[in-house]
């Protein structure tokens, strides 16, 4: 008996102007093929487990709850970098500094 975690992967939208919504989630091979696709189409993949796991919940479509607002925007704010893609005035701050740890309040239950 294997007590072994699914692989889970979830992919997310954003337009910049709405919350980024939930636009493919799977487990195992569906899961695989998400991040085949997004290294297809060279989209940075971020991973964390425990924030799929909580992404997860939602329905596609749904827009991330606003606990995940903060930890959302840091990690769509640092692909953008990866890219070179700053906005003019920007001033990044030390590490330390950085707290985006997910705020559970909020979120949907486990179904």
């Amino acid at each position: 008996m294997s007590s072994k975690q699914p692989r889970q992967a979830i992919a997310l939208s954003y337009d910049g102007q709405q919350a980024p919504t939930l636009s493919a989630k799977g487990d195992d091979e569906l899961a695989e093929a998400i991040l085949a696709l997004a290294r297809e189409h060279e989209v940075p993949i971020y991973e964390n487990a425990d924030l799929v796991r909580l992404l997860a919940r939602l329905e596609l479509g749904e827009q991330i709850p606003e606990a995940l607002y903060l930890t959302i925007a840091e990690i769509i704010a640092f692909a953008w970098q990866l890219r070179g893609r700053v906005p003019v005035d920007f001033v990044d701050c030390p590490p330390e500094e950085r707290d985006i740890t997910p705020a559970l309040n909020g979120l949907p239950h486990p179904r």
